[in-house]
């Protein structure tokens, strides 16, 4: 197979008309990849994200040929895809403020363009989920864009229709795990076209790379939450001498332990099945 983009947690692979994309065990924050491994995480997040995709199948197509015919060095940790020509867009659905939203509506009142209520405060739910796009950046950060400029970029018919699937996905997802006791405060998602101009999503889906968990029981607007995702690793770096540049920070041993056993967490709550390994 020929490696065709090695990005900050995937490999992605050419493997006759297919693409293979190998998650692996990195962790990056501030777009910077961490030297430290976190064991699992690349299957925690393949195995999640295939769980997603088959319960979401009936809301967008998704990429996913395969789960299992793979090299059996990857097994576990890859998906046999289609490709697809990727869309320039972060498609990003917020249910609560948090993150980058929170800092867009401090300094505005709106995220993205949309305007919210007075008076929101860190982990406020919103009144309905909003679709907050952003730039899908090669080099540097994503800066938040508004509809306009979405339809500007790929058009008003795929914008319309890519912007509801966005949020349809999030409330699914966001009320499947309710059900489990999981807040899904906000998802970012990202889509392609398949040569036949199907409309597709792909990468992953509603794991704790893309997403942010909250344990519904301990939610509280008005203070950080304690996330059972990717955050966790943000707020300890945050705590560091760091300027956000490479070479990140190595990772201590009891940081490595806390995160995978907050992407195990999230796996078993979600999926109603133990994680094996």
């Amino acid at each position: 197979m020929e490696l065709v983009h090695s990005g900050k947690v995937r490999d992605v692979y050419a493997d006759g008309d297919d693409l293979v994309l190998v998650a692996s065990d990195r962790v990056s924050v501030y777009d910077v990849v961490l030297p430290t491994l976190i064991p699992d995480k690349g299957k925690i997040l393949t195995q999640l994200s295939l769980w997603w995709f088959e319960q979401l199948a009936d809301v967008t197509p998704n990429h996913v040929i395969s789960g299992t015919r793979v090299p059996d060095e990857w097994a576990g940790r890859a998906i046999r895809c289609r490709r697809l020509t990727m869309l320039p867009v972060e498609w990003i659905a917020r249910g609560y403020l948090a993150g980058l939203g929170l800092k867009e509506y401090e300094k505005s009142g709106a995220v993205s363009g949309v305007a919210l209520p007075d008076g929101l405060v860190e982990a406020s739910r919103l009144p309905e989920p909003i679709f907050t796009p952003t730039t899908k950046a090669t080099e540097g950060h994503d800066e938040f864009i508004t509809y306009d400029d979405v339809v500007d970029e790929i058009g008003a018919e795929t914008a319309a229709e890519l912007k509801d699937v966005t949020l349809e996905v999030y409330r699914r997802g966001a009320a499947l795990a309710a059900e489990r006791g999981i807040v899904i405060a906000d998802t970012k998602l990202e889509f392609g076209r398949a040569p036949d101009g199907t409309l597709v999503l792909g990468d992953e889906v509603l794991t704790p790379d893309s997403s942010r968990f909250w344990p519904a029981d301990e939610w509280e607007p008005g203070r950080p939450q304690h996330s059972l995702d990717k955050q966790f690793v943000r707020d300890w770096s945050s705590t560091l001498d760091w300027d956000r540049t490479p070479p990140g920070p190595e990772i201590p041993n009891e940081i490595v332990e806390a995160t995978r056993a907050r992407y195990v967490e999230v796996y078993e709550r979600l999926t109603g099945t133990r994680w094996d390994g």
